[in-house]
């Protein structure tokens, strides 16, 4: 039937594995280079307003949640069960076959064996040899011979299920992504301190998800490294159901509180505005900045003015202001008030410059031969606050992943498959005893389906096992 079935025969066919295996593979690498569900504007200044329509068309900036993806895994399912149900029907009379039953001819062709001799007859080598044998083997068959016995046994068959096993937790990781993607959800939230909030608003969508319960956040606190930037950020958070606490726990970056299967991550962080700010101090006609120099490490200040260029010391090129923006951003990050300029190196390409006026240090980061700063005479009024007066939000991403113990549960299946697959195997001997004068030569020989060279291993032990079984019934004589 399968042969006139032309869906059959391309779900069945080793040619598509492949070519979806390759697929998402090179679509996950794109996933990784270009990042997830940032802000629009940012993959527009990135990519162009080209390239932004068409990878917005094809849903780049949320790949995994796109249809194509998900068809992507549906097609690569559809083949994993196919093929393995085309190939399970053979595997399995192997595997349950109505009557077991060995072939001599099949050992018989096999070179590599262990040959040697006893003086007992065969008669009273069965009983001796069938009781070392059924110590490492669970199935025994005995058959008589003209010239004396042969003795079959076997073990594992049921081993032959291992790649069948790796399918199956292939396919409980696709189900628990796919069930991740239609049930979970993702979304970011700022609860200042003192307060809490019971729902998120979905990362690019206008939706709203409630939690069933709230978080509060009790404080904030962040620490920070000599050259001014942040070294770390904690918030204290609570969870409270019915207006009682119910778990509290500190959380910093990748180490989230878990609750009900909500995961929630400490992700940002920012300054909350007073009510009534002062007027800002800022003044574009008062404006000094700071060169200091690496290679000499010399510090120059300089009064500077928008839009006029300015010489930097020790000929080290040009620096214009441009402008003052309100609220700048660094990889997606609002850091605050900050000037923005542009440096020009002799016989360089001219380079944006952010001078956050919060954080003086900031242009270290840019690893040039000069460091710029603004010299922090004329800081806003805001900053100019007492630093215990400043009140912060905690900034959090919220996710819900249902699929996430499917997909766990896929990872351990997959684990014990490959140890069945690569590390045991069907195994069958063979032991002809064959009299010969007065003793009894004696012929093992062993196969298997998967490494053949540690079942020779095998064989050789169970040889060393048998001529000590003459050892044993003297000692028990």
């Amino acid at each position: 039937m399968t042969d006139k079935n032309p869906i059959w025969k391309f779900f069945i066919s080793v040619k598509l594995t492949v070519v979806l295996l390759l697929t998402l593979a090179a679509t996950s690498i794109i996933g990784t280079l270009i990042p997830q569900n940032a802000n629009p504007e940012a993959y527009f200044r990135t990519y162009g307003a080209f390239l932004y329509r068409v990878f917005d068309l094809l849903n780049i900036f949320d790949m995994y949640h796109s249809w194509w993806f998900q068809l992507l895994l549906l097609l690569l399912t559809c083949n994993i069960i196919a093929c393995s149900v085309e190939r399970l029907s053979s595997t399995w009379k192997l595997i349950f076959p109505r009557k077991i039953s060995f072939k001599r001819s099949i050992f018989e062709k096999i070179k590599q064996n262990e040959e040697f001799s006893d003086p007992r007859p065969p008669e009273e080598l069965e009983p001796a040899f069938t009781a070392v044998v059924r110590k490492s083997f669970g199935l025994l068959q005995v058959e008589k011979t003209d010239s004396g016995l042969t003795i079959f046994a076997e073990k594992w068959r049921w081993t032959r299920l291992g790649v069948y096993i790796v399918h199956t937790s292939i396919l409980f990781m696709i189900a628990g992504a796919m069930i991740g993607s239609l049930f979970g959800y993702s979304g970011h939230v700022n609860i200042p301190e003192g307060e809490q909030v019971d729902r998120v608003q979905l990362r690019n969508s206008n939706q709203v998800r409630q939690f069933g319960f709230e978080i509060q956040n009790n404080d904030f606190s962040i620490s920070f490294y000599p050259n001014g930037t942040p070294r770390e950020f904690r918030s204290d958070l609570t969870i409270r159901e019915n207006n009682q606490e119910v778990l509290r726990k500190d959380i910093v970056v990748n180490d989230p509180l878990r609750y009900k299967g909500i995961s929630i991550f400490m992700s940002h962080y920012g300054e909350i505005a007073p009510e009534k700010p002062p007027e800002p101090a800022f003044s574009a006609d008062n404006i000094q900045l700071s060169f200091r120099v690496n290679a000499s490490g010399m510090i120059y200040k300089r009064k500077a003015e928008i839009g006029k260029p300015l010489d930097i010391p020790e000929g080290l090129g040009k620096f214009v202001l441009m402008e003052f923006r309100e609220s700048a951003a660094f990889m997606g990050q609002n850091i605050g008030q900050a000037l923005v300029g542009i440096l020009t190196p002799p016989g360089g390409q001219p380079v944006e410059v952010t001078l956050p006026i919060h954080f003086p240090k900031f242009d270290r980061m840019r690893r040039g031969d000069v460091v710029i700063s603004m010299v922090h005479e004329n800081k806003p009024a805001h900053a100019q606050q007492n630093p215990e007066d400043i009140r912060y939000y905690s900034g959090l991403q919220i996710v819900k992943d249902p699929g996430v113990w499917v997909v766990y549960t896929g990872f351990i299946v997959m684990i014990v498959g490959i140890l069945i697959t690569f590390f045991m195997s069907h195994q069958q001997v063979c032991i002809d005893i064959r009299k010969k004068g007065k003793k009894s030569t004696i012929r093992v020989v062993g196969k298997a389906n998967k490494n053949q060279l540690g079942m020779e291993r095998s064989v050789q032990i169970l040889a060393h096992h048998l001529m000590d079984s003459r050892n044993h019934e003297k000692r028990k004589s």
